[in-house]
């Protein structure tokens, strides 16, 4: 009789129809924002053919003023039409656009009674690039990881969805920042985890330990937000969203809500690494004592903890490297720099989602070990009375519910060594473990 693991498999095509289902339906769910979008508008691609920068006042490197072009549409039902377009400067590097002959711009058609009345050339069409380079990362995934690579890709792309269908539309409506963060959190953790996974205890002790490690980040944001004394205007644009008719927005509130966010992943990420060693750990020692894997889940978190820690130091602080820079080149003392409230935001920002890395580590841990080892106890009980439950592969094993076994006699092979009855027995059951891709073999003894 041979075994598969064809449950497993049909589990997971189950989770992958879902998830692709969910992923289709967000897809066309209105954020409820779409009438603020321009009717009469038209965006395509142009060609700049022509530049007048006579407009333009430059003083220094800052540049002033308006660029007239003349620009090929490409694209869009005003295909091969000239027009005439404007590009504003307004004396911000950041902000400003600067278009040359030849270049490929994001063209904005203001249209009256069919007709183009005002063109404006948005900035440099990026979005063919930026496919291209989704593309090679999908590539590059889907060759390294196979079916896993495309399970990732899935969540990736329900993740962005649900960020930008749901999360946001519930900040503009001015919904409570912090629980609808949290509760989208959950969900893309259990998206993102148990696609990648699967629906198997690696997948719900990562889960599990993932959540505890979030519940800290949450708790520690808001018991160390007061004492900062930072408003969420803090962050890029978000005073231009109270200009922007929304003055009701609890900016705080988002900003703390992001911290969380912000560090959501990397919690998986150390949650997953820790659930899969153990994982291994227990497939390979199936008899090892809840103390053991208790410890071993410790060994394997602690030196991934001290390289992500580094990690959120480096990600957050890069994001500001010209500000750090500005304030080295004026020679601003550092206790100066450290009290600015940029610099302090972003010290909140990587000390409070440490907390959650550092936390998620032990909390997946104690989740693991208990997980893991709870069939191990019962089997070690069972084993008193005479009976005793042993993992084999499946792929070759001939035996039945009814055969007999001699003490000695090798039963099959798990993880890499020879699996031998222990004594003489009749085999009671035979079942299919999902998790380790393996037969449990349950013998009663005999007699010697």
């Amino acid at each position: 009789m041979k075994f598969t693991p064809s449950s497993q498999l049909r589990r997971d095509a189950v989770l992958v129809a879902v998830f692709s289902l969910l992923t289709i339906v967000l897809y066309f769910v209105p954020t409820g924002f779409e009438e603020r979008h321009a009717k009469n508008s038209v965006h395509c691609r142009g060609r700049i053919i022509e530049v007048d920068n006579s407009e333009v006042l430059q003083t220094g490197i800052v540049k002033m003023g308006i660029q007239n072009l003349s620009v090929k549409l490409m694209d869009g039902p005003y295909a091969g039409t000239e027009v005439k377009a404007e590009n504003r400067l307004i004396g911000k590097m950041e902000l400003d656009k600067v278009f040359s002959e030849d270049d490929i711009a994001m063209v904005v058609l203001s249209i009256k009674n069919d007709e183009i009345y005002f063109v404006t050339a948005q900035d440099h069409y990026r979005l063919n690039i930026e496919l291209i380079l989704l593309l090679c990362f999908a590539a590059l995934l889907l060759a390294f990881a196979g079916l896993t690579g495309a399970k990732a890709l899935l969540s990736f792309v329900f993740a962005a969805l649900l960020v930008w269908k749901i999360m946001i539309p519930l900040f503009l409506k001015n919904v409570d920042p912090i629980l609808v963060s949290l509760g989208i959190i959950i969900v893309l953790m259990g998206a993102v985890v148990f696609l990648v996974g699967g629906l198997t205890k690696r997948g719900l002790v990562a889960f599990i330990g993932s959540l505890l490690g979030i519940v800290v980040t949450m708790v520690m944001a808001l018991l160390f937000s007061k004492g900062f004394h930072l408003h969420g205007a803090i962050k890029p644009f978000s005073e231009t969203l109270l200009y922007s008719g929304y003055p009701h927005l609890n900016l705080s509130r988002i900003f703390l809500a992001g911290i969380f966010v912000a560090s959501s992943g990397a919690v998986m990420d150390l949650a997953m690494d820790v659930s899969s060693g153990m994982s291994e750990l227990v497939i390979r020692k199936p008899d090892i004592h809840i103390w053991d894997a208790l410890r071993a889940g410790f060994g394997i978190g602690r030196p991934v903890v001290g390289t992500m820690t580094t990690t959120l130091l480096l990600a957050y602080s890069g994001g500001y490297m010209a500000l750090l820079m500005v304030f080295m080149a004026q020679g601003v003392p550092v206790v100066n720099l450290l009290n600015l409230n940029y610099v302090s935001a972003e010290i909140l920002h990587t000390l409070v989602g440490s907390f959650g890395l550092v936390s998620v580590a032990p909390f997946t841990a104690f989740v693991g070990a208990f997980i893991y080892t709870r069939r191990i106890d019962e089997k070690r009980r069972v084993s008193e009375n005479g009976l005793i439950a042993l993992k084999v592969e499946g792929s070759m094993f001939e035996k039945q519910a009814g055969d007999r076994v001699k003490k000695g006699e090798i039963l099959g092979n798990f993880a890499d060594s020879e699996v031998e009855s222990p004594f003489d027995g009749i085999i009671e059951g035979v079942s299919f473990d999902s998790d380790d891709h393996a037969l449990i073999l349950v013998l009663v003894k005999t007699g010697e």
